[in-house]
């Protein structure tokens, strides 16, 4: 099971491993207050892709197309997550103010499919 946790209400994840899921640390946090099991900067978008996107809802599905892309391109980065979750609950842990669009919601909905064509195909 995957669950989502905004970083700065994550006070740990009881029963779950916790992953930060952002390019950047969350600024005004300390390591120690969040709490995550692995920082995984290589699942989060580009640079280039979050400042095109900038949360905007308008390029929501554009900007999941796109990072779905880049995920695609490097499955050493986010392969660790799905076998996690496979094993464990996991919680993916966000910056974003918007719990709607942000890297975390498209990467649940990324590692959720690419789960369930493994299961299909086994």
């Amino acid at each position: 099971m995957i669950t989502l946790k905004r970083g700065y209400e994550a006070k740990g994840c009881l029963g779950a491993k916790c992953f930060l899921v952002e390019r950047l640390w969350p600024r005004g946090l300390k390591k120690e207050d969040l709490r995550v099991d692995s920082w995984m900067q290589d699942v989060a978008p580009s640079h280039q892709l979050r400042r095109w996107f900038r949360h905007d809802p308008a390029k929501w599905e554009e900007f999941k197309h796109r990072y779905f892309a880049e995920l695609d391109a490097k499955p050493d980065a986010w392969k660790p997550l799905a076998e996690a979750a496979r094993r464990d609950n996991i919680v993916l842990v966000y910056s974003s103010h918007d719990s709607a669009h942000n890297n975390a919601v498209a990467l649940k909905q990324y590692l959720e499919t690419k789960m369930a064509l493994d299961t299909q195909a086994a």
